[in-house]
């Protein structure tokens, strides 16, 4: 199985070099690496010079200028466009390091022929288990991280998978019967949730969630966006666009449930920023829950490019 590997940069070259590095010392031959920059010619021309054009393994590396900032799922998508011979895709974030038997451990899961989109575990820097993927809260509209605590034991993929919604967007093997029915993910989202809306999406269509234990990547998490610092300089952007979409979500997948989402939201907006007195993040927020309230979608008209 020939698998694309797909990856949205912005302005982070130091990242994609870390990350194709690890790419290198995969196990699994069969795949090619294609890198969709967000961020500018300048972005794109520093990838060409410092980035290779084929993989030591002789995997061929695509670097794609994109018409402007596409943001995530634009991004991605425009990975998928470019390899449609492909059959798979796995989709992962500039911002991680997987180990060598990653691929291998997503491609033996997804041809047990029993899921479509196969996820693993992510690490922090320091070998810790961040997520084994997530479920969506819907009356809250919150995305709960799955971790070894929800779980007897991680050998046995089934109790993971009974409990998945979704798979975390830093590491996701896509299946092509999944893009062919479901579709692309949702580029009026922009950024954030968009890979919660795929997932359930494609539940929706019949698709099935899978789990690979010994699929292990490292995932530095927020470099691109800065959402990895504290609540209290977190910039505008992820904030907004985070609260946005969990509205957004909500509006597309249970509508009749958005009068009390959107008040649900509001109270825990208020109670998460105003307890750390991160007064600017909140108005952040509020922001983007009155965005999603008014069905607003796509790239916030104040984003700079």
């Amino acid at each position: 199985m020939h698998v694309s590997i797909c990856i949205v940069g912005f302005r982070n070259a130091p990242d994609l070099r870390e990350c194709l590095e690890a790419l290198a010392e995969l196990d699994y031959p069969s795949f090619e690496v294609v890198i969709c920059e967000n961020g500018g010619p300048e972005a794109h021309a520093e990838l060409q010079q410092t980035l290779p054009g084929v993989m030591p393994g002789g995997q061929p590396v695509t670097i794609i200028l994109a018409d402007g900032n596409l943001g995530y799922a634009g991004g991605v998508n425009a990975c998928i466009r470019r390899s449609r011979t492909a059959d798979a895709w796995w989709i992962l974030n500039p911002d991680t390091r997987p180990d060598r038997e990653s691929l291998r451990c997503l491609v033996d899961r997804f041809e047990e022929g029993d899921s479509d989109l196969v996820g693993g575990i992510l690490l922090d820097e320091q070998g810790r288990v961040r997520s084994l993927g997530g479920r969506w809260r819907t009356w809250l509209a919150r995305p709960e991280t799955l971790e070894p605590r929800h779980v007897a034991g991680l050998e046995d993929h089934r109790q993971v998978e009974a409990l998945l919604s979704y798979v975390s967007g830093a590491s996701i093997l896509v299946g092509r019967r999944f893009v062919d029915e479901v579709g692309m993910m949702r580029e009026d989202y922009f950024l954030y949730c968009e890979e919660v809306e795929w997932a359930l999406r494609g539940i929706k269509q019949g698709m099935r969630l899978g789990f690979a234990p010994d699929a292990r990547v490292v995932h530095k998490q927020g470099t691109t966006t800065g959402a990895a610092v504290s609540v209290r300089q977190r910039p505008k952007l992820p904030i907004f666009l985070d609260e946005r979409n969990k509205m957004l979500l909500t509006r597309d997948h249970y509508p009749g449930r958005l009068p009390i989402v959107a008040v649900a939201l509001f109270a825990q907006i208020l109670a998460r920023f105003g307890r750390r007195g991160a007064w600017a993040q909140m108005a952040y927020a509020l922001q983007g829950w009155s965005a999603g309230l008014m069905n607003r979608r796509g790239p916030p008209g104040w984003l700079q490019p």
